[in-house]
């Protein structure tokens, strides 16, 4: 059997071929073009799938379904975006709208939707770093913080639609605002954005760090890369704020497990580039804040990168 997943992104859709196994047989890619009106963005989409089922001949027999991974809100029983942020799209019946795919190539084809990350999560269990176990939790540290997770080889996003908001749990008491409205939450202390905003604070209080060399002094250029090549030479102001970041990211990390003890944790985005300069002493922070002190879960890097969400998208209808 075959599965077809779509990916959408903020920047791209992505919509591809994917085997029983996880591996992609053959994807598109079109922009996203976030201005255009929900239903020109899914007309892409439908566009996309019906010209893998006619380029692979694909019928009822050997095509077992389409699995869509979308940002935002999703009620994934009845298949509606409830509200998605970045892709601008509310109330939007997605499950119905596909029905045009079905009178395109006149086949009855079943429609799976999940959130985003939650697909990133379900491809890690199947083809990534995750597989052979059927519990994992998955963080995504970038602009923002993400996450899935899954329970008994199955998606976990709670009673009602939109669970598993990782990011968004929260972490410092009154803290630093974050992008939803709170305050304190993971994503305001361990995102690329805050290590980045955090960075920018520290080379202005400390002309002579190389976080200023580093940037050509124009702070505008500063990454979460330039911090940790500077924590690597040495610079103390650097030392310490990847430090500090590691500390919030370890009581977010800590939570999670001590919540759900998962088998494997998995980090993915930009900043788990860095991958055993980040993990290693996350582990050890990490360590002495789960309860017991006795930290059993797999802690480690993500291993598919922008092919998570297609391949766990497919996979919603294995």
């Amino acid at each position: 059997m075959k599965y077809i997943g779509v990916d959408l992104g903020g920047t791209n859709i992505v919509v591809g071929l994917v085997d029983s196994e996880g591996n992609i047989v053959k994807s598109y890619t079109r922009p996203t073009l976030t201005t255009r009106k929900t239903e020109e963005i899914f007309d892409d989409i439908i566009d996309m799938c019906q010209i893998i089922i006619e380029e692979f001949k694909l019928d009822s027999t050997s095509l077992k379904g389409v699995g869509m991974g979308i940002p935002g809100e999703i009620d994934s029983k009845k298949g509606i975006i409830n509200y998605s942020n970045n892709i601008p799209m509310k109330d939007f019946n997605v499950g119905s709208y596909m029905q045009n795919l079905c009178k395109k190539v006149n086949m009855d084809i079943p429609f799976f939707f999940a959130n985003d990350a939650d697909c990133a999560a379900l491809g890690e269990l199947v083809a990534g770093a995750g597989k052979g176990h059927s519990d994992l939790i998955i963080l995504t540290l970038g602009t923002g913080v993400g996450g899935g997770i899954i329970i008994n080889h199955k998606i976990y996003s709670g009673f009602y639609a939109g669970g598993a908001e990782l990011g968004h749990q929260t972490i410092v008491h009154n803290g630093e605002p974050c992008t939803c409205g709170n305050k304190g939450c993971l994503e305001a202390y361990a995102s690329a954005s805050a290590l980045i905003r955090d960075a920018k604070k520290a080379a202005k209080e400390n002309p002579s760090s190389l976080l200023n060399s580093l940037t050509n002094n124009n702070l505008e250029n500063m990454t979460a890369k330039v911090v940790f090549d500077a924590k690597d030479q040495k610079d103390n102001v650097a030392i310490k704020l990847v430090d500090d970041y590691i500390e919030y990211l370890a009581v977010g990390v800590a939570n999670l497990i001590n919540i759900f003890k998962p088998e494997v944790l998995l980090l993915s985005g930009g900043i788990s580039k860095q991958g055993e300069k980040l993990t290693t002493p996350l582990k050890e922070k990490v360590s002495k804040k789960v309860f017991g002190s006795d930290l059993q879960t797999i802690i480690d890097i993500a291993t598919l990168g922008n092919d998570a969400g297609l391949i766990g998208a497919a996979m919603l209808s294995r």
